[in-house]
């Protein structure tokens, strides 16, 4: 027995030892460098490597023990799907690492730099350092040595999925997939050394079954998916940059880490802004050229005019660091054809495809240990500008029969390319967002801008002012806190607050994407996409607009030639023209007004938004629900057929529709009710209304804002002159929707019980508005809406409702999602 159980064992190492890939072994006395290397391809530079021809392998040359530098993976060539993420260019996550030699072997270890201690005690450093683990991300074993110097096989580690695709794959689930070794080699065009960088590249295959539609999509054959991924080593800034302090206030990024050295009555959590190194020439001097000047590389492969109108705003910055007491201190050039993008001394904005419109990017490299930005990078999706094309071709486009102008089609797209270059290099820079910009006189480029549209004539678009045509007030007084330079001796903390306190006395704000993001969210002021002060009045003045768009719609808003068809596309952003004024509006309802506030800054903590402003908010939104905005044109539906043969549909671009492939009447103001009413009943900002009923009775309350659903929307007639039931219909469609939003609140276990129980009562009145209904035979007595409530009192854990025809993909209308910083937009 004894031998079996001793024979079984041996088996299970030997399956065990079968599945391991070979190592070489390191030789017990390594030969010198030299010998090693006969033959080989040297590439010296910041980290010496060899390249072996003869078996395909990168040999390193090692001799900058202890030394930390900087590790980074990039994927080089991307997938192309931006559902999914993997684009050119894109940048993995930094590691400080060094290389340890222990006997025959080295190891790659990154400290742990989340947890420090600020101190000159090297025993205090030393309890901080062993109390939290390290990582280690790759061992070599020494094949080759010479003085202090060795030499090891690097290749295993390039040969890894270093940019995350296969998490990034199965997250968006599109199939489960391996890497392949057998089809994985290195890329040596990309694999070079720089004095201040050494950067290797791979060829990888991943493998898989069962591809989702995003891969089948871009990639030839989806269950082989082959890219080329990056990997940087990268020096690491000397000891002469100075870390700012972060400001929660001052609308820049950060680093944070634990600082064991601080003292008790002081916080433990450290935080530095990010921002790249700045020195003027005379720090003295009120304004003075720089040291080194910040500056950013175009990609030529971006075409013009496009690439002319991404360098002229990218320029814009050079108004701030101006206003900062710099000369010229921000520069843009295109990339010189000798340089190479991947070295770490170019900031690069890179122009990207992808098979769909998507988000562009602000990232950096950026050093863990103090916040300093090493390198920028700007990813550009080259879609973007032909979907703010369709939104001009929609407001302005005449494609008459003989000729078409198109030039404010352009300009408007050109000025938006503007913007959205300066935007996502202001991430690149240490700025995020700043979605109360739009609110104050478009003092920032870093919100996301709606196109403003303006009226004319009562019945004519102007696209005159649709973006901002400049660097922003508050862009001033960010790149002004990050970098400007102070005088020797000056309190830079006091100066800091000198700068704060100035723009808080003109007026200007900052609240980022915690405050504009959740459809929940509170503040009155805070959105993507919107414009105006007042978000209720600009709602009501953005409806004008779309009407006039949709009165003046077309078959001239597409050129002739082109399948009748695809005017869909053009149909779908003036119809969901008001999507984001609308969130804005709503957010008034239940809102906050609130800051980032500092004991003793004078700013408002926290207080609700006026009950007078509930109320106009709550009227301009019920108002979009009528039948009146909601109705497509008759015209209109006359316009569209199914689409022709051999042009497929694209779901991001069209409706959604209960009718096969004919057009559906009742799917646009479906789409649109059911945004608005999802908005309206979003269980946060109901329990807001259950609170501030509860501080204050004068106030908003959750009941109060059903009762005004249930009195415009429930068991009421429509009267029309159309002569037809359409807009009766869309009325009861209105009526069924808000039924189930409320079934939806009264069985979600996550919702306040408030919540649930004003929910739960609001459908009791609505049954019993049905029951009255039904004994008067009344025309609209009993309905599907009844039947709905019937079956959630019947079974309330499994209520029944039907899908909701969502509106198509608004985001991104035109900058990032950006931010890629530690960091978009509708259609």
């Amino acid at each position: 027995m004894r031998r079996l159980l001793l024979f079984l064992l041996l088996l299970v190492v030997w399956a065990a030892d079968a599945q391991t890939p070979p190592t070489t072994a390191a030789p017990a006395n390594p030969p010198s460098i030299a010998t090693f290397t006969a033959g080989m391809d040297k590439r010296p530079g910041f980290l010496t490597f060899y390249y072996d021809a003869k078996k395909g392998k990168i040999w390193l040359e090692i001799d900058k023990f202890d030394m930390e530098l900087l590790y980074y993976p990039t994927l080089a060539q991307g997938v192309g799907s931006n559902d999914i993420g993997l684009d050119r260019g894109r940048l993995g996550q930094e590691h400080i690492v060094k290389f340890v030699r222990s006997g025959p072997r080295v190891l790659m270890i990154e400290p742990n730099y989340s947890y420090r201690a600020l101190s000159r005690d090297s025993l205090e450093r030393r309890a901080v350092e062993e109390s939290f683990a390290q990582s280690v991300h790759a061992g070599f074993d020494i094949m080759a040595e010479s003085d202090n110097r060795v030499l090891v096989d690097l290749t295993p580690f390039l040969m890894q999925d270093g940019a995350g695709a296969i998490p990034a794959i199965t997250q968006t689930r599109q199939g489960s997939y391996k890497l392949d070794p057998m089809r994985c080699a290195l890329y040596l065009p990309h694999t070079k050394s720089f004095p201040q960088n050494t950067e290797f590249e791979a060829t990888i295959t991943l493998t898989g079954d069962n591809p989702g539609p995003y891969l089948r999509q871009v990639v030839p054959t989806a269950t082989a998916i082959t890219m080329r991924q990056h990997h940087s080593f990268v020096q690491l800034p000397d000891n002469n940059y100075k870390p700012r302090l972060f400001d929660p206030r001052a609308g820049l990024g950060s680093i944070d880490f634990f600082d064991y050295a601080s003292p008790v009555g002081e916080p433990i959590t450290k935080r530095y802004i990010t921002r790249h190194r700045l020195q003027k020439k005379d720090p003295s001097a009120a304004v003075s050229e720089a040291v080194k000047p910040i500056i950013y590389y175009m990609d030529p492969g971006a075409p013009e005019p496009i690439r002319s109108a991404l360098i002229e705003g990218t320029s814009w910055w050079n108004q701030a660091f101006e206003a900062a007491g710099y000369k010229n201190a921000f520069q843009v050039k295109l990339l010189p054809a000798d340089a190479d993008p991947m070295d770490v001394r170019y900031n690069l904005i890179q122009w990207v495809h992808r098979s769909t419109r998507g988000w562009s990017y602000g990232a950096s490299i950026t050093d863990p240990r103090t916040g300093e930005i090493i390198k920028g990078k700007v990813t550009l999706g080259s879609l973007r500008v032909r979907q703010d094309y369709l939104i001009a071709q929609g407001l302005v486009g005449n494609f008459t029969a003989t000729a078409a102008d198109t030039a404010d089609l352009m300009t408007m797209s050109i000025a938006r390319l503007r913007q959205l270059a300066a935007h996502e290099v202001g991430h690149t820079l240490g700025l995020p967002h700043n979605y109360i910009a739009s609110t104050n006189n478009r003092a920032s480029v870093m919100d996301y801008p709606h196109p403003q549209v303006d009226i004319v004539d009562n019945n004519k678009l102007s696209l005159a002012n649709a973006y901002a045509k400049n660097i922003g007030d508050w862009d001033k007084v960010a790149i002004n806190y990050a970098y400007r330079e102070f005088p020797a001796g000056t309190d830079e903390k006091a100066e800091l607050n000198k700068i704060i306190a100035g723009y808080l006395q003109k007026g200007l704000k900052f609240l980022s994407d915690q405050d504009a993001r959740p459809e929940g969210s509170a503040h009155p002021k805070t959105h993507l996409w919107d414009s105006g002060s007042d978000a209720a009045d600009e709602l009501t003045r953005v409806m004008k607009v779309r009407r006039i768009a949709l009165t003046n719609f077309s078959e001239a808003k597409i050129p002739m030639g082109m399948p009748m068809a695809n005017l869909e596309e053009v149909l779908v952003p003036m119809y969901m023209f008001h999507r984001y004024q609308v969130e804005a509006a709503v957010k008034l309802v239940g809102g906050q007004d609130y800051s980032y506030a500092l004991r003793g800054d004078g700013q408002v903590v926290a207080q609700p938004v006026s009950n007078e402003q509930q109320q106009k908010a709550l009227n301009a939104v019920l108002a979009t629900l009528e039948p009146a905005e909601l109705l497509v044109p008759t015209r209109i539906l006359a316009l569209i057929p199914p689409r022709a043969f051999g042009i497929a549909s694209n779901p991001r671009e069209t409706f959604k529709r209960h009718t096969g492939i004919t057009f559906d009447p009742l799917g646009p103001p479906e789409a649109a009710a059911g945004m608005t009413l999802r908005l309206l009943l979003n269980p946060e900002r109901c329990a807001r209304l259950v609170r501030q009923k509860m501080l204050d009775p004068s106030a908003m309350g959750l009941d109060e804002l059903m009762e005004r659903l249930r009195t415009q929307f429930v068991g009421t007639s429509y009267k029309n002159n159309l002569g037809v039931a359409y807009p009766q219909e869309v009325r009861r469609m209105v009526e069924r929707k808000f039924v189930e939003q409320l079934i939806g609140l009264a069985t979600d276990r996550e919702a306040d019980g408030a919540v649930r129980s004003a929910a739960h009562e609001s459908l009791m009145r609505i049954q019993h508005t049905y029951a009255y209904s039904l004994a008067a035979n009344r025309l609209y007595a009993y309905n599907f809406a009844g039947w709905l409530i019937d079956r959630y009192q019947a079974t309330p854990d499994r209520p029944v409702s039907t899908t909701l025809l969502t509106a198509p993909e608004g985001a991104p209308i035109d900058p990032g999602q950006e931010w890629l910083e530690p960091d978009c937009d509708w259609k």
